[in-house]
């Protein structure tokens, strides 16, 4: 026997779970697919564990900071906007709390709390979770109505893909939800990865490997262009294989298309001091160790790793004196000191991104209701859609947005 529901919603993310119950709420009789035995499991090992869930900004700078999707995102943002999500966990039960850019976590800094809380109110809605993959969609007349698994197939006026993206497919995102939309009907822009580490080119950085640097400029360009793709200030991590940090994952987002050498990543190691007030710091610091030998003159103006590399690309001998150092080799460092750069080779694998960069064409979907411009019945939410964001809790506030859209819309009046 063939069930009937209003609306089917596929993918138990935060998407997913707001989708149906925004729906349910609504009196529909919604059915959630989740092959995962846990709802939200990629929800649950965001921001290490502690899940950034949105940003405190208007709904105006929450669509405004995505990299890709500004427009299309706006109808959505202005009907669930970071406040609204704000509201929303604490009316389930989930204190908040804002850090530094205005980042908003669970006070208890457990991301757990905030998928129970939405797996939670998607369930008091009456929402029945069946733990199933879809393995197609039901398409007549150029229409969905339904869904089909191993065990079946489900029938509903609306269908929503809250799939995910192919990033963390151990979490189940793995990128089969591209599949159900392309049959039908749907194109792709190009799938890659976004908020994930980049590699470089060279070998500077596997030197300085465990190096964090708390508070440096981050600058990135791409060649032969003037103006810069990304400026940051911030937290910066050099790797065995490159650079990460919350910086260098924002910068990522950015970096498209990637080919080696396309883009060069400019380090100010000194930001806080402009470079006559860092000429005049190293002129204090070469009087004061005079008489000793350059290589040992940097302690107080460096990170211990980073001196070697630093005295290696200043082009100065490690054993000159320092009263011997002419103006132009500290004019020289003194660059250095302001701008280290690495150049990109690429970027680590998809796998380890946090977000998926590309998705569903936005033309292709209608930004008033998420529902499919080439397939009616069909809706499409969440990190699936050709949007997405820097850092800073972003991200989630699209998937929160564009899921309670489509579940505002989808089966029926």
């Amino acid at each position: 026997m063939t069930e009937h529901f209003d609306a089917i919603v596929v993918g138990g993310g935060p998407a997913g779970l707001m989708a149906a119950g925004a729906c349910a709420a609504r009196g529909k009789k919604v059915a959630l697919l989740e092959k995962n035995r846990q709802l939200g499991r990629k929800l649950r090992i965001t921001g290490k564990g502690r899940c950034n869930v949105t940003n405190h900004c208007t709904w105006q700078e929450a669509a405004s900071a995505a990299v890709r999707g500004q427009r299309f995102l706006q109808g959505a943002m202005a009907q669930f906007g970071p406040e609204d999500t704000m509201d929303f966990f604490e009316s389930l039960g989930v204190p908040l709390k804002t850090e530094r850019g205005r980042r908003v976590f669970p006070q208890s800094d457990s991301a757990h709390d905030i998928a129970d809380a939405l797996a939670g109110f998607a369930q008091a809605q009456g929402v029945r979770v069946l733990q199933e993959e879809a393995t197609g969609l039901l398409i007549e007349g150029g229409r969905v109505t339904g869904v089909k698994t191993a065990q079946g197939v489900y029938r509903a006026q609306g269908v929503v893909l809250c799939c995910g993206g192919a990033s963390y497919p151990g979490t189940g995102s793995d990128g089969k939800g591209y599949r159900l939309a392309q049959a039908a009907g749907h194109t792709l822009a190009e799938i890659g990865p976004s908020l994930v580490p980049l590699v470089e080119q060279g070998g500077w950085c596997s030197r300085l490997m465990g190096l964090s640097l708390r508070n440096c400029g981050v600058k990135v360009t791409e060649r032969g262009k003037k103006k810069p793709v990304y400026e940051d200030f911030g937290e910066l991590l050099f790797t065995h294989f490159g650079l990460s940090g919350p910086t260098v994952l924002s910068a990522s987002a950015y970096l498209r298309p990637m080919e080696p050498g396309r883009y060069t990543v400019h380090i100010d190691l000194k930001p806080a001091l402009d470079e006559a007030q860092l000429d005049a710091r190293l002129l204090r610091e070469l009087e004061a160790h005079k008489n000793q030998f350059f290589a040992n003159s940097l302690g107080e103006l460096l990170p211990k790793k980073l001196i070697p590399v630093m005295i290696e690309r200043s082009g100065i001998a490690p054993e000159t004196r320092c009263h011997s150092i002419t103006k132009a080799q500290r004019r020289g460092l003194l660059a250095l000191l302001k701008d280290f750069t690495v150049e990109i080779k690429g970027t680590r694998p998809i796998v380890e991104a946090i977000v998926t960069a590309g998705g569903v064409s936005l033309k292709e979907v209608d930004p008033r209701t998420m529902q499919s411009k080439l397939c009616p019945g069909l809706f499409i939410a969440g990190e699936m859609l050709d949007c997405d964001a820097p850092t800073g809790g972003y991200n989630l506030q699209i998937a929160f947005a564009t899921g309670h859209l489509a579940g505002q819309n989808v089966g029926g009046e």
